[in-house]
């Protein structure tokens, strides 16, 4: 069966291609050319769950903070380290954080209006994924600031993240609450699943950093979205010429369900 989502064209086949020839392929072609698991079935996919930064929006949001502080070269060094697994997640976060302190919490709004962008296909991909009734999840090591609004803007249906502690309207350095790192989105999604009644391998977890890997390792469907090179290599499926709506194309064989 031959089918297109968008511009994505998509062929079942009963031939099995090394992943190696397909990424060659993708690679000299400069498209994305994926093999979709037999374990996956997308006709029973009932939620997705994205990260934050770099997939879901194009920036990295304690980047910009930090910019705010003329920090931003060093706290985008320790945030590119830690998306590749050279760092441990939470003492990075903490030691980004704290170079933060002092900062007027209206710096948070003010990165949310002036810098914060939503990737390419991003509501596309929202809207066709309502269409389905899939429901959807927002998970990051992030910032409940920016999840919170983007819960709303996009009409998602669980998110969870770290809050930034503020004191008298200023940044203290520190995180309030536990950490939201590699095993608590991993649990984040066995939660939404426990909430939903269904299945780990009927979620679609996708991300871009090495935090994301223990959460995309429980989902039936795991997608690289223009991911760090150790994520790509082990997501079942790797977008990086094309948008968010791309993700669509995997589960393009399941009609509305009005």
């Amino acid at each position: 069966m031959q089918g297109n989502h968008d511009g994505q064209r998509y062929i079942d086949t009963e031939r099995q291609v090394p992943d190696t020839v397909l990424a060659q392929l993708s690679a000299q072609y400069q498209v994305d050319i994926n093999a979709v698991p037999e374990s996956f079935d997308a006709n029973a996919a009932a939620l997705l769950v994205s990260d934050m930064d770099s997939t879901l929006i194009g920036i990295e949001c304690i980047d910009e903070i930090a910019d705010f502080v003329n920090m931003k070269p060093q706290v985008a060094a320790i945030t590119a380290a830690a998306m590749r697994g050279e760092l441990d997640f939470e003492a990075s976060l903490r030691q980004r954080v704290a170079l933060l302190a002092g900062l007027d919490e209206q710096v948070l709004e003010a990165v949310y209006q002036q810098r914060l962008f939503l990737n390419p296909g991003a509501e596309q991909l929202m809207a066709g994924l309502s269409k389905k009734q899939i429901k959807t999840a927002l998970v990051s090591g992030g910032f409940t600031f920016f999840t919170d609004k983007l819960k709303a803007r996009l009409n998602l249906d669980y998110s969870l993240a770290n809050t930034l502690e503020v004191k008298e309207g200023k940044l203290t350095g520190k995180i309030a609450g536990p950490i939201c790192g590699p095993a608590q989105k991993a649990d984040f999604l066995l939660a939404c699943c426990q909430k939903m009644a269904i299945a780990s391998k009927q979620v679609i977890a996708i991300g871009d950093g090495a935090n994301d890997l223990d959460m995309m390792e429980k989902a039936g469907l795991s997608i690289a979205y223009h991911a760090k090179p150790a994520v790509q290599k082990k997501a079942m499926v790797a977008i990086n010429y094309t948008g968010l709506d791309a993700v669509l194309a995997y589960i393009d064989s399941v009609p509305n369900r009005d």
